[in-house]
């Protein structure tokens, strides 16, 4: 409980410092939105007007504070573009975003976790030579490379998708149904190598330990050996790599949005980069910040679980160490 109560301690500072960098590079961004939004014919009295309605003229840490107050209230303030709110627009963004990601975080994980025990399991063979080419044939190719390729493929060549997602943010989910699937494909393909070859790894030397070895020589079969003794320990150095991953498509893939044009949250960024909207680029940051948080605390916690190693030594770390005999004894003296 107490290494819980340090990392929920650790996150909270995390986005604290996040929300406060996040803001003030924003700031410091060169040009005046002011008169970016008037336009160059503007006069300095309209200038100004506008600088004080949407609280430039305030101190740049009353804005931060007044900004942050707001943020942790739900209130992240109103898109100087479209006068929407930044919460409602960032939610529909955020879950278009959430439509490919989540399923190409089920099918690569699980993709990527099968072949890497399966290779490690058939080591020096063809299947484990052939996996071991794959990967790092997809980790040379780039994700604008394969999105574009099944564009030609499958929108052109032949026409089963649609090539770019046609509707705005207000898409439904009906609308977005047949053009989810080539940005899904495009995230799986761009993301499972990096876990095929740390679970491969991983999982070689676990069925090299010696409780593996033991279990084999009393007759255990080795499917039992590779998922029940060698996976849970094997997945240890492969939570950190999945949960880079996890967050990167949480956080939205700017690439592959950008290319097929999906309605998602890094289409958004780039969108609120073009036409210098701060509300909107600052609550993007502070959301990705708290995505990457709050799925490394996720993968800590798993590995607590999965390792029951690491909760004794967290329990004995938080045991105070009793004194030496002979420095008990020596302290005891009068001087």
């Amino acid at each position: 409980m107490i290494y819980v109560a340090r990392r929920l301690l650790a996150s909270v500072v995390t986005l604290f410092l996040a929300s406060f960098f996040v803001f003030f590079a924003v700031q410091a961004l060169p040009g005046d939105v002011a008169e970016q939004l008037l336009g160059q014919n503007a006069t300095p009295e309209a200038v100004a007007t506008l600088r004080a309605q949407l609280g430039l003229d305030q101190s740049v840490w009353v804005r931060y504070f007044d900004w942050l107050s707001s943020a942790v209230h739900g209130d992240l303030g109103t898109s100087l573009v479209s006068g929407e709110s930044v919460a409602e627009t960032l939610s529909t963004a955020f879950g278009h975003t959430l439509l490919i990601a989540i399923p190409a975080m089920i099918i690569g994980v699980t993709i990527s976790v099968l072949l890497g025990v399966w290779a490690a399991a058939r080591r020096g063979t063809k299947v484990d030579n052939t996996v071991s080419v794959l990967t790092l044939i997809t980790m040379s190719i780039p994700e604008f490379v394969v999105a574009t390729v099944l564009i030609i493929v499958f929108a052109i060549v032949i026409p089963i998708f649609p090539a770019v997602v046609l509707q705005g943010p207000s898409a439904t989910f009906s609308d977005l149904l047949p053009a989810l699937w080539l940005p899904i494909v495009t995230l799986v393909i761009s993301m499972v190598a990096y876990i095929i070859r740390s679970t491969r790894s991983s999982t070689i030397d676990g069925l090299t330990t010696e409780y593996a070895t033991a279990a084999e020589l009393k007759g255990v079969k080795r499917r039992v050996v590779l998922f029940k003794h060698v996976l849970p320990t094997a997945m240890l150095p492969v939570l950190p790599v999945i949960s880079i991953n996890v967050a990167w498509l949480l956080g939205g893939v700017v690439v592959t949005e950008t290319v097929f044009n999906y309605p998602g949250l890094g289409k958004l960024m780039i969108d609120s980069v073009s036409t210098r909207d701060l509300p909107v680029l600052q609550a993007i940051a502070l959301l990705s910040a708290c995505v990457y948080v709050l799925v490394n605390l996720a993968a800590d916690l798993l590995a607590l679980l999965l390792d029951p190693r690491q909760r004794t030594s967290r329990r004995r770390s938080s045991r105070p160490r009793p004194k030496p005999a002979l420095e008990a004894k020596t302290s005891e003296v009068p001087t």
